[in-house]
């Protein structure tokens, strides 16, 4: 009996031992040099690692958070009438703010899904955004768009594609009364919004300005979001 309890011990230890041995080389191969095996490996990875696991070097970064983030989101009525912008996330901090013991952790949805819509590779978010800069003036597409040296990749488009989705359906779920007679919206689109903040050396100077970038997400029908 004791004999076969030190089996079960040592079978279960091994199996720990495996499992958390795959966790840390896991973790340590998504900051690896890219490759072609990491490219391919890339959504499995971090289909495994996200949200609770991700790795990244932002806690070394030698730069703090200069940017303000959020969505703001606009509905088209049964009528066809379009309403103005609705701020999605401003009730949202605000309702953090005022509660510092519990606050609430609903704003956290718009920014996981703002993060899950940049999300990608460090290195190739690097390498993309040096090759635009180059080739901005030089090389553009037929649209008269920089070209994308590196395209997406599928596990990149994917996690885009409900990242916009999960927007889209938490901003029509704070847009319950925006339409004439109380009826619902029948489609919505969100606008993600990047505010990028002055810069620390200039924090006392009343002149100093913010500069605001609006990305616009494609419309979604009322009833796909549900």
């Amino acid at each position: 009996m004791i004999a076969r309890h030190r089996r079960i011990q040592r079978a279960a230890l091994l199996a720990g031992a495996a499992l958390l041995g795959a966790h840390f080389f896991l973790a340590a191969f998504s900051q690896a040099p890219l490759s072609p095996a990491k490219i391919k490996l890339h959504g499995l990875i971090s289909g495994y690692l996200e949200p609770y696991f991700t790795q990244n070097w932002s806690l070394f970064a030698p730069n703090p958070t200069k940017d303000d983030e959020g969505i703001i989101a606009r509905a088209k009525c049964s009528d066809g009438s379009v309403t103005d912008f609705y701020d999605v996330t401003g009730p949202l901090i605000k309702e953090t703010q005022e509660d510092r013991f519990f606050p609430s952790r609903t704003v956290r949805l718009v920014s996981n899904g703002i993060n899950q819509l940049n999300d990608s590779d460090d290195l190739l978010l690097r390498l993309r955004q040096n090759e635009e800069e180059k080739k901005r003036k030089n090389s553009t597409a037929k649209d008269g768009k920089p070209k994308d040296v590196i395209p997406l990749t599928p596990y990149e488009k994917s996690q885009r594609e409900d990242a916009e989705r999960s927007l889209s359906r938490f901003s029509l779920t704070r847009m319950h009364d925006v339409c004439p007679g109380g009826t619902g919206p029948t489609a919505v689109q969100a606008r993600m919004y990047i505010k990028t903040l002055p810069p620390w050396s200039q924090r006392k100077n009343p002149e100093a300005k913010s500069k605001v970038d609006l990305y616009d997400l494609p419309w979604k029908k009322a009833v796909d979001l549900r």
